[in-house]
């Protein structure tokens, strides 16, 4: 049987997992090489125990279990890795990823430490432009860094980017562009690791910040187990952060490079609202999980679910511990998904850190998505697989 007749699905659950969903389109010299395969038995996580530890909420309420359709997985810009991703006013997708070509690039050639590019087509035949930075790039990148945060406001992109060379711990800044990622421009100001603060990203909506919550802009933060230097643990210099504690912070949609407007998520008030405060060490987690985070993470709203999507590490760095955890607000409370110790087995090497959902590439419904993802080895690019989210019950309105 061929890849053409193999429906290859990647199951998380609890419960059983069906098969129906169709082939992927033409290959490209760049699409993953999945081989031919015979009585592929789908990968299943049936439990919320795993041997990096029990996860730290329990099931979503919403989503029963989620597939990913491997025959769709595709590869692109070898070399490259991160790639946060938010969807801008003019309908396309712009992303950042570091030491690499990015797209048409290689580890290599074009290696730049940060570089933006612009994402043209729907997943299923996606291409990569390098805007900023990378091989036969538009305009030279102007700073180095690294980046896991970028949104889109009012035609206008913003990007978290952390210090390069390491520490990257040390401090994370905003950086601007009013052209599509052509030029950008530093905030004079940084969050520091004195601050217990590192590694932000944006909370994502849709194209342009439409269907946001409200009028303000919301990060997450990772609270530093290490550093700022390297990991004294980690085999690649960085490693999960444990106990993993996440931050939330919002600022006026209007006011993105005006520290002095940050508030952070303080505690519940009596009356169950969130409070929030202009100190920052007022700050309270929004989410822990004893077992670690990441030292990076993506968080999206999903409108069909009405519910916003975590994805981060746990455990072990660099091995494919994915955690997908879903909450009807960005202070949760939180509920998990996916809790998997070796995600992709036997579809890709085990190697993953990082994941995001395209808001973009979400079906109405919110059902059907697409899984931006990237690794060490041989996931170190631009990856994509597609999938669906099976639902316990409709949402909450």
């Amino acid at each position: 049987m061929t890849r053409a007749a193999i429906r290859l699905a990647l199951c998380l659950a609890w419960t059983s997992c069906p098969s129906a969903a169709s082939p992927s389109a033409g290959a490209s010299e760049e699409r993953a090489d999945v081989a031919d395969r015979q009585g592929v038995r789908p990968w299943e996580d049936r439990t919320l125990s795993t041997a990096g530890g029990a996860a730290p909420y329990p099931p979503s309420p919403v989503i029963e279990r989620v597939e990913f359709d491997f025959s769709t997985h595709r590869r692109l810009a070898p070399g490259s890795d991160n790639w946060p991703v938010t969807w801008s006013d003019d309908d396309r997708l712009y992303t950042a990823w570091g030491d690499g070509g990015g797209f048409g690039g290689t580890n290599s050639r074009g290696r730049v430490p940060l570089g933006v590019a612009r994402i043209d087509g729907d997943a299923a035949d996606d291409s990569g432009h390098n805007v900023w930075g990378g091989w036969n790039t538009d305009h030279p990148a102007q700073f180095g860094g690294k980046s896991y945060g970028i949104l889109s406001v009012g035609g206008v992109l913003f990007m978290w980017v952390a210090c390069q060379p390491n520490p990257h711990l040390g401090a994370c800044r905003l950086a601007r562009s009013a052209d599509h990622g052509a030029t950008w421009s530093l905030a004079d100001w940084a969050f520091r690791f004195e601050d217990r603060l590192t590694i932000p990203t944006f909370v994502n909506f849709g194209r342009d910040y439409a269907g946001a919550r409200d009028g303000f802009v919301y990060s997450f933060y990772i609270e530093p187990a290490w550093g700022p230097a390297r990991s004294p643990t980690g085999p690649y210099g960085f490693d999960v952060h444990k106990p993993g504690r996440l931050y939330l912070s919002r600022v006026p949609k209007d006011a993105i490079l005006d520290r002095a407007c940050y508030e952070f998520y303080s505690g519940l008030a009596a009356d169950g609202r969130p409070a929030w405060s202009g100190d920052v060490h007022d700050k309270r987690p929004v989410f822990e999980d004893p077992n670690g985070v990441g030292w990076n993470l993506s968080v999206s709203f999903n409108p069909g679910l009405r519910r916003y999507l975590l994805c981060t590490e746990h455990a072990r760095t660099h091995a494919g511990r994915l955690g997908i955890f879903d909450a009807a607000e960005p202070w949760g409370p939180w509920t998990t998904v996916v809790y998997a110790d070796d995600w992709g087995a036997g579809e890709i090497e085990v190697s993953t850190f990082y994941w995001s959902f395209p808001t973009k590439w979400l079906s109405a419904d919110g059902a059907r998505f697409t899984l931006v993802f990237t690794g060490k080895n041989t996931n170190d690019a631009w990856n994509t697989v597609g999938g669906r989210f099976l639902i316990k019950r409709a949402p909450d309105p």
